[in-house]
């Protein structure tokens, strides 16, 4: 409704030959998100979001009778990191730790629990578990009980048992060595979500395991990547038997993921191989163990499972070709009928389920764009009314923003691209334009969607073209495509952003003399070594928080400091050091042409600044001019608004110098 009202202010403006709107402010992308997730009670009496105040996030919780919300703030100034409904009122919730970056907030490993009516906080599970009573905060922590040296994960409530839930406790230091080294085989517990008192109930047969429980709380499945990069699957029967190997993708190289449990318990839904390459979802009998395939992908491969209302079962399947899909597993399913009405009340937009009570009568559902940041809706089943509930970024006006058009594209081995090109707003069909190639980071299991997204967006509004392509290694495509990736830094991952580049200068798409290349993470990396590699391809590169020592990446960053990390590593990247540095920008500075911005965080953890200060440094070296932005507080990626704010303004400013919408083009 939001976008259609939008819609028809922009029609009437138009017609009525007003002067176009003004520029968006650079504050307006660079704002924090007001609410990002919201979910019902199952009893549909509650709700529960997280929200940004303050640029902390926070938990509010709202009767859905008044809506009335009651704030609950983290202690010490942390963050929300993830929150549950685990009775129809009661939650359980995480905190993560404060800190700047993309990657924030950083997970305590610490469980808590809340009363909906923001009564009852308590400290279940932790390390800080077990201390004396804190009334500055509103958890009260538990007296008497032990401290868990151990990070909690929740497996799932318990429906018949709304006083207990199954966690998973992930420990920090194992028999005689630093669990951080090898990792440790969780442990399954039976938690009191009053008081934390916890039974075991097992032991993961694997490293890092993850689980799943049936709809009994039967703990059914545990699985995982092991520390030699292959996938392994362990089950038991549901009568908690004995654990036995299922899969080995080292071995069997099928795919073999657990989703969710169907209705009967008796058969399980699980992201499977289909002809195509991509994968599909299938239908695994826990009797027989064969399995049907229910759904093979066309371009992409499964999202997410909807569930139905109860929780028991998927009606749905979500997936991202270019713009989202939705594929029925039942057309018959009320949920089925329901969600296909509301796509049909916000056409244009991408509607998602988010929670339900399980009588079904009361639903929470996200509808957002490309060009709209996204709203919260309440659907009353007995009163036929939905009802707008939390708005994302309700500053944002959809009808100044531009829209991403997906597109499809060959590798020069032949391999299939798909990427997004978001052109100016009004500008939909111009061609020539200056062009920022946006290289996404990961690089592996990530991809580009079709979504909101603030940095392109912005970009946009000041007449820039942006390009983003999941070059191979990228997400949502399959294991084949993600496995292409590895060892190709620098490599076909390279090439798949310059052929995507070359096809929009072919396409007439962009301006081949003003083009620059921008990313953050492996896209800082892929910006500095687009520079390199393709000197006359780009006029600029931004690297933000990047790596352009490859080399450096087993000495220095979170990833080498577990046996699990270095063998990632190691299979991703290799050993080679002379092809390390090979494909390492620093080693490559002979061949750049291009102007460079870099950006680094003082305080990042996963790519520590000294990759970016030593590039700093070999610039200066060579007396080649740059910017430099660094902040000392800031992690891996700038999150503070004001930080964010500063730094896109010198963006832009840049930008203008070097391939300004307004200016002529250069020559090299």
């Amino acid at each position: 409704m939001r976008f259609a009202r939008n819609l028809l202010t922009a029609i009437l403006w138009g017609s009525a030959g007003l002067l176009p709107a003004a520029e968006v402010p650079i504050t307006d992308f660079t704002r924090h998100e007001q609410y990002l997730s919201v979910r019902i009670s199952p009893n549909g009496d509650y709700l529960a979001a997280t929200a940004v105040v303050g640029g902390q996030i926070v938990l509010e919780l709202v009767n859905t009778a008044d809506m009335r919300p009651r704030v609950l703030r983290p202690r010490e100034g942390d963050d929300i990191a993830g929150y549950w409904w685990v009775g129809p009122d009661r939650l359980m919730y995480t905190e993560g730790l404060h800190v700047g970056g993309i990657d924030r907030p950083v997970p305590s490993g610490e469980l808590f629990t809340v009363k909906a009516d923001g009564t009852g906080a308590a400290l279940l599970f932790g390390f800080r578990a077990g201390g004396a009573s804190d009334e500055s905060h509103t958890a009260t922590l538990i007296k008497k009980q032990t401290a868990d040296m151990a990070s909690g994960e929740l497996i799932a409530p318990l429906r018949d048992d709304p006083l207990h839930a199954l966690i998973a406790s992930y420990g920090w230091y194992g028999p005689g060595h630093s669990a951080a080294s090898l990792g440790v085989h969780p442990e399954v517990y039976r938690i009191d979500v009053r008081d934390g008192k916890k039974t075991l109930v097992t032991t993961a047969p694997l490293r890092d395991a993850e689980f799943l429980a049936d709809h009994k709380g039967v703990v059914r499945f545990a699985f995982g990547v092991d520390t030699d990069q292959f996938r392994k699957v362990w089950y038991r029967d549901a009568q908690g038997g004995d654990w036995g190997l299922l899969r080995d993708e080292g071995k069997q190289r099928d795919q073999f993921v657990p989703l969710m449990f169907d209705r009967s318990d008796a058969a399980v839904y699980v992201a499977c191989d289909s002809a195509n390459g991509i994968g599909g979802v299938c239908r695994w009998d826990t009797v027989t163990r064969k399995q049907e395939l229910l759904w093979s992908a066309a371009d992409s491969a499964v999202i997410q499972l909807l569930p139905t209302a109860d929780a028991l079962d998927a009606f749905a399947i979500r997936s991202m070709p270019g713009r989202p899909a939705v594929s029925l597993l039942d057309k018959n399913a009320p949920e089925a009928a329901l969600l296909i009405g509301m796509m049909k009340q916000f056409p244009g937009e991408d509607v998602i389920p988010t929670s339900a009570s399980y009588d079904g009568k009361k639903i929470v559902f996200f509808a957002h764009a490309d060009v709209d940041p996204g709203v919260f809706y309440l659907y009353d089943a007995d009163k036929k009314k939905t009802v707008e509930l939390f708005q994302s970024r309700p500053w944002i006006k959809p009808e100044q923003m531009a829209s991403k058009e997906p597109v499809t594209l060959k590798a020069r081995d032949g391999l299939g691209l798909h990427g997004y090109v978001t052109r100016p707003p009004g500008k939909e069909s111009a061609k020539q334009l200056p062009m920022v190639v946006l290289v996404h980071g990961g690089p592996y299991g990530i991809r580009d969607t079709w979504n909101f997204e603030p940095d392109v967006q912005l970009l946009a509004s000041r007449g820039y073209a942006v390009l983003q392509v999941n070059y191979r290694g990228s997400g949502g495509y399959g294991d084949a495509f993600t496995h292409a990736g590895y060892h190709e830094w620098g490599g076909k991952m390279q090439d798949d952003v310059t052929d995507a580049t070359r096809w929009a200068v072919d396409q007439g798409i962009a301006d081949a003399k003003r083009i620059c290349i921008y990313g953050s993470s492996y896209g800082g990396y892929a910006a500095m070594e687009g520079a390199v590699k393709e000197p006359d391809l780009y006029r600029c590169a931004i690297a933000d928080a990047g790596v352009y020592d490859l080399r450096l990446m087993y000495t220095r960053g979170d990833t080498r400091q577990t046996l699990y990390g270095e063998n990632f590593l190691k299979m991703i990247l290799g050993e080679d050091q002379a092809e390390l540095a090979a494909r390492s920008p620093i080693t490559q500075l002979d061949r750049l042409k291009a102007s460079v911005m870099l950006i680094a965080g003082g305080s990042d953890t996963r790519v520590p600044s000294v990759q970016g200060e030593n590039l700093h440094n070999a610039l200066l070296q060579r007396k080649v001019e740059h910017e430099w932005i660094y902040e000392r507080t800031e992690g891996h990626g700038f999150y503070t608004e004001e930080h964010v704010t500063a730094m896109f303004e010198k963006m832009l400013a840049f930008l203008d110098r070097q391939i300004g919408a307004s200016r002529p083009a250069p020559a090299h």
